[in-house]
């Protein structure tokens, strides 16, 4: 009698006997009875999200309050410089030019603002001694106002010139200053002075003029002879050239805008070879 050929219940083609038996058979295969309990997965992505948003929420907060003791150093940095050693100002007037301009932003040395930091030549940035500028209304609005007066305090704005002006230091105390020589020259302390930061063809002043310079206090000019209001003007007018040293707020030591105009302030030698005055 004839071997029936082997047969698999899944219909596949037939096999020899001898042929191992498929590990995928249904005959293999455990099928889940009724009764097993069904095993739900777990699931963590409740807990880790609660995590990555507390995790997130530290890490935001660590980053702002860095950043507000970041800001707090730097205002507390640019609050002890504008204290102590640096200031900027705004030049409001063309009666320095060709030495600064009208609109030029200037940086002023703090440090240098006692009686014997100030020397004839240095350009300086003085507080108003007494009526030499005219009252001008403030057409800001309060919010303007408050946010300059902040910025202005911190050092981050340009003080305000409304009650400052910069002139160039051409008598100290003691000095004797005149105009003008045959040859129309200023003379300090009798020595006839080449004023190098003339515009060409400027005269020293159109005013003649004889002072002495009491103690503690400056004689200032401004280098746009024919357009500054300065000593000459108020001395010979009003009677209150001078200016306390008290009111000087330091020395002008660079342009720091306009960029086109970025540079320090050179030094003059037109008063190194003035004498000392006998006063």
């Amino acid at each position: 009698m004839a071997e029936e050929p082997y047969s698999r219940e899944d219909g596949a083609a037939p096999l020899p006997p001898s042929f191992p038996p498929d590990p995928l058979s249904n005959a293999d295969i455990r099928r889940p009875s009724p009764k097993d309990p069904i095993r739900q997965p777990q699931d963590s992505s409740g807990e880790d999200n609660d995590g990555a948003a507390e995790e997130s929420r530290g890490s935001w907060l660590r980053g702002l309050v860095e950043f507000v003791g970041i800001l707090a150093l730097a205002l507390l940095f640019s609050l002890l410089i504008k204290t102590f050693l640096m200031q900027a100002y705004y030049v409001p007037s063309g009666s320095m030019e060709q030495t600064l301009q009208n609109g030029d932003r200037i940086a002023v040395n703090r440090t240098a603002r006692d009686v014997e930091d100030i020397h004839r030549g240095d350009i300086v940035v003085f507080v108003d001694p007494g009526d030499w500028l005219e009252d001008k209304p403030d057409t800001r609005n309060g919010f303007q106002r408050a946010t300059s007066n902040v910025l202005e305090t911190i050092g981050l704005l340009p003080q305000d010139s409304g009650h400052h002006l910069v002139k160039r230091v051409i008598g100290v105390g003691g000095d004797e200053v005149a105009c003008c020589t045959d040859e129309g020259l200023l003379t300090v302390n009798g020595e006839p002075i080449e004023e190098d930061y003339l515009a060409e063809g400027m005269a020293p002043s159109l005013q003649e003029f004889s002072v002495t310079v009491p103690e503690g206090e400056l004689w200032v000019m401004g280098d746009n002879r024919s357009n500054s209001q300065d000593s000459r003007y108020h001395e010979l007018v009003e009677g209150n050239g001078f200016v306390p040293v008290e009111n000087v707020e330091g020395r002008v030591w660079s342009i720091f805008y306009p960029f086109s105009r970025i540079g320090g302030i050179e030094h003059t030698e037109s008063f190194d070879s003035v004498p000392e005055s006998n006063g």
